[in-house]
């Protein structure tokens, strides 16, 4: 072999070995290792990579995806639309599984696509949010995914948390921002507490006395205020726009100083009480043999029902020491009707059980077992927030810095580590309509400390509701829990620490 030919030779077996050093499989991907949650149903790895890019593009086949469409283009700022051939995610209603329900989904990542199919808009945009969460913040550009497909669907169908804007006023941004909250975990249900003692916070245009008179303050004495009916309209649009139905509270007979205070006629002396600005409970009553309170309780609940789209409207019901116990009895029976004659159905706190309550009405287990049973024995279904469990007001343990503790103390394994199924042994399964996890607000004035309480509880609450008893582990979950920080940081989540998660073994969502 001469010198030249020694040369191509070498120079030959050079360039090929640096072609084959480039071909070198990568180390395999693992969809599974990704920290969901809520964890989904089924998770099926291919140890192959999606490459998104730059320009990354998505596709609707049907019209009706075309808010889930707006919010993933909201989310990732460089997405674009195209409207037929290839595009790197394809959103589409051809599932065709009647296993997935009206809110599951199946998400399939392929080295060359990402599909997320289901059988209504509602399941395509819960595979949205699985796929948000397995790309890290700020980073929809250039990313890699692992292949493989999940398929998911939800233990229950109502999932919520609940907002008590009344002992402390929260804005309509503060809303949204709660509302992005359970957003992310796939949540479907936000309960407003709209009126208490402290304050009344939704304006009835009959009775306009309510909000010049009764949101004037709130617990300790501090400015108050309430949602105009636009703006309620506004944070009902947006749920919406996120598949979350807004169920508003008017908490009657009880909790009710703020109403009396602003309209003699409810109290039975013909006097108007005085505002309240404390956190005692039990002492106020609507005037339950008066005439003028059900003309009162009627326009309020047709004003309310006139601009609430969902089906439910939430009538408290719990805690009314100063109301005789016959007398209560012949309040809810009434107002029961009330609620059904505007086209909607009630739902109350736990102690609505003992009135003659029709069978499709709610019942919301916060403290009597005993009452929830009883409401099952007369069919109806039951949404489960044990207090002692449930809670976010809750102190996680005695140096937490605000919350209370007449309930427990939560930390965050507690409030993870509970089955709604096996809660109360005398309420069947299937009237278990969900679960519902409550933020009251009497030590909350702001949302930092929202979020300090909210976070990190909120996504275990939310995993319960979605996700089958025989996936849900503590150990597992608290991994993928720790997973979740750099997201609560980005988000600017003031988040408790808890020393029972490990939140530096991960730096990032994977």
């Amino acid at each position: 072999m001469n010198l030249e030919s020694k040369y191509f030779y070498v120079l030959g077996i050079a360039v090929l070995a640096f072609l084959l050093a480039g071909c070198e499989p990568k180390e395999p991907t693992d969809l599974s290792d990704h920290s969901l949650i809520p964890h989904p149903a089924e998770i099926t790895a291919t140890g192959g990579r999606f490459q998104l890019n730059p320009s990354v593009t998505v596709r609707m086949a049907d019209l009706s995806l075309h808010r889930v469409a707006d919010y993933l283009i909201d989310r990732m700022a460089s997405l674009k639309v195209v409207e037929s051939g290839a595009a790197d995610i394809a959103l589409s209603l051809d599932a065709n599984d009647e296993q997935l329900g009206a809110e599951g989904y199946q998400l399939k990542i392929t080295e060359s696509q990402i599909l997320i199919s289901a059988n209504h808009p509602q399941g395509v945009f819960y595979g949205v949010q699985t796929l948000l969460q397995m790309i890290p913040l700020r980073q929809y550009e250039s990313v890699e995914l692992p292949t493989g497909v999940i398929r998911d669907y939800p233990r229950y169908a109502y999932r919520g948390s609940m907002l008590d804007v009344s002992r402390h006023f929260f804005g309509v941004e503060d809303v949204k921002r709660y509302i992005d909250f359970i957003t992310t975990y796939k949540m479907n249900v936000l309960h407003l507490h709209l009126s208490d003692d402290q304050g009344w916070r939704i304006e009835i245009k009959s009775k306009p006395e309510l909000t010049a008179i009764g949101a004037a303050t709130e617990v300790g004495g501090g400015d108050g205020g309430f949602y105009t009916q636009q703006q309620y309209k506004e944070i009902v649009k947006y749920a919406a726009n996120r598949f979350i139905t807004i169920i508003p509270e008017i908490d009657i007979p009880g909790h009710t100083q703020a109403a009396l205070a602003s309209y003699a006629a409810l109290n039975c002396d013909g006097k108007a009480g005085d505002l309240y600005t404390g956190t005692k409970v039990g002492f106020s009553t609507l005037c339950t043999d008066n005439e003028a309170t059900y003309e009162f309780v009627d326009a309020v609940i047709q004003e309310l029902a006139t601009i609430t789209p969902g089906k439910y409207i939430h009538i408290g019901g719990d805690e009314s020491h100063a109301t005789k116990k016959e007398d209560y009895i012949y309040f809810i029976n009434r107002v029961q009707k009330i609620v059904s004659k505007y086209g909607k159905t009630l739902i109350g706190w736990d102690e609505v059980a003992q009135a003659n309550i029709e069978t499709e009405s709610i019942v919301q287990q916060w403290n009597s077992a005993g009452n929830a049973t009883l409401a099952a024995e007369k069919g109806n279904r039951i949404i489960l927030s044990p207090a002692t469990l449930a809670y976010m007001d809750m102190k996680y343990d005695t140096t937490s810095r605000i919350g209370y503790d007449w309930a427990a103390l939560i930390e965050v394994d507690q409030a993870y580590s509970w089955d709604p199924d096996t809660i109360n042994a005398m309420v069947p399964v299937e009237l278990i309509f969900g679960i519902e996890a409550p933020l009251w607000t009497e030590t909350v004035e702001n949302m930092e400390d929202i979020e300090y309480l909210v976070f990190p509880r909120l996504p275990g609450y939310a995993e319960i509701g979605w996700s089958a008893q025989s996936i849900r582990n503590w150990e597992t979950y608290r991994i993928r829990l720790a997973g979740h920080a750099p997201r609560f940081e980005s988000e600017g989540i003031d988040y408790y620490r808890s020393p029972l998660v490990d939140w530096g073994m991960m730096d990032s969502i994977n």
